[in-house]
């Protein structure tokens, strides 16, 4: 039997029919808004800007994420638990030599404070990068190498190839977030590399770069290769979503690796919704929304900006 155009125009008005179809453009609209969207992850540390304490245990409205200026909805908040690769860059030239007995002691204190973070490694830049110790948690031989630090006489440092050679081995690791820690004093630098060549390579190997810097006369040479090392310690922390910290005397080497290891260690994982988009963004940033905290971290390995 046809069914005329009558016929029709009572079916589709049937309850059941219409109910029948509401749902379907409901979903439709829920699919497309999901394909609209990505989650993203950032890893972030927040401490109290008056005692440097790290801060935890906190919920999403007390982050503020933008992309290039653009505010993120961030979705939820938990604590990281993931392992983090760390690898710490010593600079023991020549120069270090009246505070390499100060930065030996605070390094094997930071090696023990790390414990059960991820897996560690050590490297030294007196002539060229040297690695005292691949990445490993075994505290026996991590404690081992940090002891085995001394200033080299006659070398000087090549910390930007150190920076480069280290962020090429860290991308081909797995772990989903990493650190770089430098510990430095301000002297000659004897790598060659333009900042912003060893500023890509962070990049593409995506850990956050902290570093401690033991400010002196050594600040004030004029030279390329003291321009391009000075760069990359201000922007690179800045970029990555790292810190940078400058002492006065090396007596404060140990107290400033305490607090930094404590930050990693009590660090955020933070999901926030990106529209998505054909062009990803350039510029990622992360603060905290309360008055008297410092918040500061990156992407994820795999999600750093290129």
């Amino acid at each position: 039997m046809r069914l005329g155009r009558s016929s029709v125009r009572i079916m589709s008005r049937h309850p059941l029919v219409r109910l029948v179809a509401g749902a379907a453009v409901a979903l439709f609209i829920s699919v497309v808004l999901v394909a609209q969207t990505l989650e993203r992850v950032l890893y972030v540390s927040v401490w109290d800007q008056a005692t440097r304490a790290p801060i935890t245990g906190l919920g999403p409205d007390a982050f503020n994420v933008r992309e290039d200026g653009n505010r993120r909805e961030v979705l939820r908040v938990t604590p990281a638990t993931s392992p983090m690769s760390v690898a710490i860059i010593v600079d023991n030239s020549q120069a270090t030599t009246p505070t390499i007995a100060d930065l030996r002691k605070a390094l094997t204190g930071f090696v023990k404070s790390l414990d059960g973070l991820g897996p560690v490694a050590i490297i030294t830049v007196a002539d060229r990068p040297t690695i005292l110790r691949d990445y490993t948690t075994d505290q026996k031989q991590l404690q081992e190498a940090a002891n085995k630090v001394f200033a080299l006489p006659g070398s000087g440092a090549t910390l930007l190839d150190a920076v480069v050679e280290v962020s090429q081995g860290l991308g081909k690791r797995d772990t989903d977030r990493a650190a770089m820690v430098i510990v430095t004093t301000e002297n000659r630098e004897y790598s060659t590399r333009h900042y912003q060549d060893v500023l890509d390579a962070l990049a593409k190997g995506g850990a956050t770069m902290h570093a401690l810097v033991l400010t002196g006369p050594g600040g004030t040479q004029m030279t390329d290769e003291a321009r391009n090392r000075a760069s990359v310690l201000d922007l690179g922390p800045k970029a990555s979503g790292g810190t940078r910290v400058d002492v006065l005397t090396s007596q404060a080497f140990d107290v400033k690796l305490q607090e930094l290891a404590a930050l990693l260690k009590s660090q955020h994982r933070v999901v926030y919704a990106r529209p998505q988009t054909l062009i990803p963004p350039e510029k990622i940033v992360v603060s905290a929304t309360k008055p008297g905290q410092t918040a500061s971290g990156g992407p994820a390995r795999g999600q750093a900006v290129r």
